[in-house]
């Protein structure tokens, strides 16, 4: 297997920063109420884990063993502020939204173990492909966990899209059912766990029967080989 399609794998799937290291969660438990506000913070660590590995790694071998990790947190703060200034100067009603949360992106601990696993290690090339497939596996989980909470909690889909597309997707807002009264449980933190929970269950199931799966192949040409043989 090359090694772009390895990391696309690992970032993913097999190595998927938000259900497999589950790192991250502060932000991606508290800001998944709807679909859009999950696309727009994953759209922001994605930016600042492209940014962050290509200079880590360009650094890499410059910077002393001794001090890489300030180093890196000093990397990864700037490309945060950036991107806030970004959001703030474009898409601002959504920078209050997600308000305190963008710049806790500094903390996040998936942006600073690529940086220290991967991109301190690797060469430009694959640096930037790490950091953009792990960005793209948070932003899915994210986006996921934001539908399915806004689908039970208020029965739309895409509501706020405005706020990171601008006017021209005022429209967009998907109405799937309405009621007097929201599902509360969905919308409340009890609702991001049990959502997450769900989550992982099925990506572990998935694994489970393709393992199974593949057992079970290899077994049938085991088998089909030896009765070959004995012929």
């Amino acid at each position: 297997m090359s090694e772009f399609k390895q990391l696309t794998v690992q970032g993913l799937w097999k190595n998927n920063p938000a259900i497999v290291q589950l790192l991250g969660l502060c932000p991606l438990l508290a800001v998944t109420g709807t679909f859009i506000n999950g696309l727009g913070l994953g759209l922001a660590t994605t930016m600042v884990l492209i940014g962050s590995n290509i200079t880590v790694s360009l650094v890499r071998n410059v910077v002393p063993n001794e001090i890489r990790i300030p180093v890196f947190v000093m990397v990864i703060a700037s490309f945060v502020t950036v991107t806030e200034l970004l959001m703030n100067a474009f898409t601002y009603e959504l920078y209050l939204t997600l308000g305190i949360f963008i710049p806790l992106i500094v903390t996040n601990c998936a942006i600073i173990g690529r940086a220290e696993a991967y991109a301190s290690k690797n060469p430009v090339h694959f640096a930037t492909v790490d950091g953009f497939m792990m960005g793209i596996g948070f932003t899915i989980v994210l986006v996921l966990l934001g539908g399915m909470r806004e689908i039970l909690g208020f029965g739309t889909l895409f509501s706020g899209a405005e706020l990171l597309f601008g006017e021209i997707a005022n429209d967009m807002t998907i109405t799937l059912y309405s009621s007097d009264v929201n599902f509360l449980l969905a919308i409340l933190p009890p609702g991001a766990f049990i959502g997450m929970g769900l989550l992982i269950a099925a990506k572990n199931l998935i694994d489970t029967a393709i393992a199974n799966r593949k057992q079970t192949d290899t077994q049938v040409v085991t088998r089909a080989r030896v009765t070959g043989t004995d012929i």
